[in-house]
């Protein structure tokens, strides 16, 4: 028998069904205009015996819920949520509230209890294992996603060894200790494990690269630090070429992302760093001010930065990189970022002529038309730009566009772009486009027909993802050919 439990024009999601299968929590999302972030979570209970359903409050940064003993929920969300509650800085100080928070909630009474304000990395998800007599939860710890066990007696927090740097499944057995996993890391594609939470085995369940990645020659990836102008410690990543040998030099490109969340350590992806240094590149990947899973007063430096930190922090440790290793040529460094990241990319080669080439994938040129035109541009921003408008920040929404310092470009860029991104319109590539070309810029568009913001139909993304190697290639290893094989004859009439 199939029943349907919610109706109406707003869509409603599932967060958690209780142990004993009588009752189920949903949410349901609205736009507010009356606060940040201009939206209004509901979260319901429904009584599955006589489905009865109430509204239990209504949240503002809620992103999971879950059932928890003693009629208590399990609540994700900002540091905001609960007020004061959540947040670990001093009152001047906005938080990030894409940093998730643990929450410990009695419905009714509104009674809360902050249980990771001073537990650095950023909790994604949480649940309840009663077998475990803990909270079993996924959370983002600098680079990596990892598992971890919270005693709820003691308030401890312990992280699980699950085999992979990064998770990005995780779920919880609902009558046994355990937990079953998926996740990869540095030359290490997806695979699932099981956790045993009683003797602390890790069995490996399935590996669908163990036919073939054996036989593929891998590179090291080395970690490295340095601590720039600012004061701050950036994190960082190498990855090296397989055949590396340090007596040479190489090419190198900086990838990095900047906003909210970091460039985590998982295999592959639409950014295939191994892939990078497979054709010979050494590949630098720095982590500077704003990401979550680094604490509280790290992740808050993101709110109305928009490149004013962050731009300065990557250039000072890629030249603190060029310097602290002498096997990579600081003539032929090339500069990658997507989204938030492509946005970046356009401010870097605003500022520095430190890169032979850059690629941003669907930047952000102008932030106000960002901000008035995306998907959820005017909602990122109420994260991003907590108060900020174009109105009252001009500073922020003028002074920070790329578009607005197009004239001092010289770096060759390439632009790419799906035509049908509902995040970040393709008129902020258009638009920068037309200004380098207009000064004269080296500049050139990829645009991929029909696809969003993430480029993932296959034999389109082989395409891209060949050209951006392509374009570096062309201008860090002074190599055209593959470049002018991909690129289209010009339209003839």
């Amino acid at each position: 028998m199939r029943l349907r439990l919610t109706a109406g024009e707003e869509s409603s999601r599932v967060e958690a069904i209780a142990p004993d299968g009588s009752r189920l929590l949903f949410t349901r999302q609205f736009e507010d205009l009356e606060a940040r972030p201009f939206l209004r979570t509901e979260l319901w209970e429904t009584d599955l015996t006589t489905l009865a359903a109430k509204k239990l409050r209504d949240f503002r940064w809620l992103d999971d819920a879950a059932y928890a003993p003693g009629g208590r929920l399990l609540l994700v969300a900002g540091p905001s949520e609960f007020g004061d509650a959540g947040v670990a800085l001093p009152p001047e100080v906005i938080p990030n509230e894409g940093d998730g928070q643990l929450y410990l909630w009695t419905p009714g009474t509104d009674e809360v209890e902050a249980l990771s304000r001073d537990f650095d990395p950023s909790v994604a998800s949480a649940e309840w294992n009663e077998a475990a007599d803990a909270v079993l939860l996924r959370a983002a710890v600098r680079d990596e996603v990892g598992a971890f066990r919270l005693d709820l007696g003691t308030r401890q927090y312990t992280r699980l060894e699950t085999g992979s740097a990064v998770l990005s499944g995780f779920s919880p057995a609902r009558d046994a200790a355990a937990l079953a996993v998926s996740g990869s890391g540095p030359w290490q594609p997806e695979r699932v494990a099981f956790l045993d939470l009683v003797t602390g085995e890790t069995r490996l369940l399935l590996d669908p690269a163990d036919s073939w990645m054996p036989a593929v020659r891998r590179g090291r990836v080395e970690s490295w630090q340095c601590t720039v102008a600012s004061g701050v410690t950036i994190d960082g990543r190498i990855y090296l070429p397989p055949d590396f040998d340090p007596e040479r030099t190489y090419p190198a490109i900086v990838n990095y992302y900047a906003g909210t969340t970091p460039i985590d350590q998982a295999f592959g992806g639409r950014y295939p760093k191994e892939w990078w240094a497979a054709q010979g590149y050494v590949v630098y990947v720095p982590q500077p001010s704003g990401a979550i899973g680094y604490g509280q007063a790290h992740s808050a430096r993101h709110v109305n930065e928009w490149g004013s930190l962050v731009v300065d922090e990557i250039i000072d440790a890629t030249r603190q990189f060029v310097a602290a290793h002498p096997y990579v040529d600081g003539k032929r460094l090339g500069a990658i970022g997507a989204s938030y990241g492509g946005f970046t990319t356009m401010s870097l080669v605003t500022k520095t002529d430190l890169f032979a080439a850059a690629v941003s994938h669907a930047g952000i040129s102008s932030i106000s038309s960002y901000w008035g035109e995306g998907y959820w541009g005017y909602t990122y921003n109420a994260r991003s730009a907590a108060g900020s408008f174009p109105w009252n920040r001009p500073d922020l929404y003028v002074g920070q566009s790329p578009l607005f310092a197009a004239d001092r470009v010289k770096t060759p860029l390439l632009l790419t772009h799906g035509r049908a991104d509902t995040n970040v319109p393709v008129g902020e590539s258009d638009t920068f486009f037309t200004a380098l070309k207009l000064l004269g810029a080296p500049v050139e568009y990829l645009q991929v027909e029909g696809l969003d913001h993430l480029i993932l139909e296959h034999a389109k993304r082989i395409v891209w993802s060949r050209a951006i190697v392509a374009w570096f290639d062309r201008y860090l290893k002074g190599e055209p050919q593959w470049w002018e094989e991909l690129k289209p004859a010009p339209k003839k009439g």
